[in-house]
């Protein structure tokens, strides 16, 4: 095999086996079913792969014609993950939630697009596949630092930016990893203890019975093949003209939240900044009716 294409292909993920894979799409349906259905399913060819997108939208023809939301979920995980705020966002317009490729989910990955620039192309071309020209785009986690490249490299199709404890802002430190695998071995706890460790750990999934089970068949079923993303400089930050809306967990350990909710306005004009109480690296899912009003209300502000 030629270097190129050996290089290439340790750059994408893939699943151990279609029976792992297959135990993981029944875990995904069942945190689905948790949230608003799917009004439509559907699959958008990208120079990098098979993207699939669930559609949601909103019962009153009306809401149908407003500017969309396009969700970005984080590391490790599928669009389920915004089971939590479907529902009410495609009451006020249509959703679209990306399974994005490279991570456990219905997109199936041929070519790497951690590089930033390949990540702004796959995005902006499935957006366009979508026939989208104008969207409210927005990324948890490493979901965060897709849409803020985003913001940086290709803004054209964004109305806005929401960044819900995002990747991109500052590098990734220890205590994330600590924090990551302290969850995940937390997973396998005496269902009576998993309450207090959800608790101390800030770690929604522990009391999701359907959420654990999804997040540790993932961790069996696939195969992630990305080094983590460089945060982007300040030069690049200060380039974002896109209306963005950064929500921080007050405990989180991914960033230092109070640092960049100074940070952040300083350096892109007339962004918002909010750091939420009682809550880490997942405000959009225990603080899931607060995040989804604070979200509207701030894309009706930009609308």
């Amino acid at each position: 095999m030629p270097e190129t294409a050996a290089r290439t292909q340790a750059d994408v993920g893939r699943y151990v086996s279609d029976a792992w894979r297959d135990r993981y799409f029944t875990a995904c349906d069942a945190v689905y079913a948790l949230g608003a259905p799917a009004r439509a399913e559907e699959d958008v060819e990208t120079s990098f792969g098979t993207t699939h997108v669930y559609r949601y939208g909103p019962a009153n023809e009306a809401d149908r014609s407003r500017t969309p939301v396009v969700l970005v979920h984080g590391a490790g995980s599928c669009s389920a993950m915004w089971y939590p705020n479907t529902s009410a966002l495609s009451a006020d317009r249509p959703v679209y939630a990306i399974d994005t490729p490279g991570d456990p989910g219905r997109s199936v990955q041929r070519e790497p697009i951690h590089q930033p620039e390949r990540a702004a192309q796959w995005l902006d071309e499935t957006l366009a596949g979508l026939g989208l020209d104008r969207v409210h785009l927005v990324g948890s986690s490493y979901g965060g630092w897709l849409v803020l490249n985003q913001a940086h490299r290709r803004p054209g199709r964004l109305a806005s930016v929401t960044l819900l404890d995002p990747g991109g802002l500052e590098k990734v430190g220890l205590r994330f990893f600590v924090w990551i695998f302290a969850s995940l071995f937390a997973t396998f706890a005496p269902k009576a203890l998993r309450p207090r460790l959800a608790a101390w750990l800030e770690q929604p999934v522990l009391v999701v019975p359907e959420l654990r089970a999804m997040i540790r068949t993932a961790v069996r079923a696939y195969r992630i093949r990305r080094p983590a993303p460089l945060p982007l400089p300040e030069k690049e930050l200060s380039t974002i003209r896109t209306p963005l809306y950064l929500v921080l967990g007050k405990r989180s350990l991914l960033v230092h939240p109070q640092r960049q909710a100074e940070r952040v306005p300083r350096l892109i004009p007339g962004a918002r900044a909010e750091i939420i109480s009682s809550t880490g690296h997942g405000p959009q899912i225990d603080h899931a009716e607060e995040i989804n009003r604070r979200m509207l209300n701030f894309m009706a502000s930009v609308d």
